[in-house]
């Protein structure tokens, strides 16, 4: 069984990221800081198999066990809360990248990193 950390997990993608994993055998390792996702997205996930931390990871945050794979899937996600939090947003997509890839580079996991559409730019153009 993979364990798979889930940065973000109680977010819309991350939530049904977790589901997927746990549908594929995986154990998932769920952080999240609940700024934007919400613990109403993850109250179905019942489980051994199943671990939510509840860390923002803009600080250092570490994972004693093994740890296969580390999907970075945190960071406010829309214009609204780009506007609410402009540093943390910042913060998040620095920060919390270092410390997800440090977390990932520990362990030897593979990383992938979740990204929003907003990188294409104005989406009317």
């Amino acid at each position: 069984m993979a364990t798979c950390l889930v940065t973000g997990g109680a977010g819309f993608l991350g939530s049904h990221l977790c589901d997927e994993l746990l549908s594929r055998g995986h154990r998932v390792i769920c952080t999240d800081n609940l700024e934007t996702g919400s613990l109403n997205n993850i109250e179905h996930i019942r489980g051994s198999e199943f671990e939510f931390r509840q860390l923002d990871i803009v600080e250092p945050f570490y994972v004693d066990e093994p740890v296969d794979f580390v999907y970075h899937a945190a960071s406010p996600a829309s214009p609204i809360d780009y506007l609410r939090l402009p540093l943390h947003t910042l913060k998040v997509g620095s920060y919390g990248t270092h410390h997800a890839l440090g977390l990932a580079k520990k362990h030897r996991a593979r990383f992938l990193l979740f990204s929003t559409s907003e990188v294409y730019g104005d989406p009317k153009v």
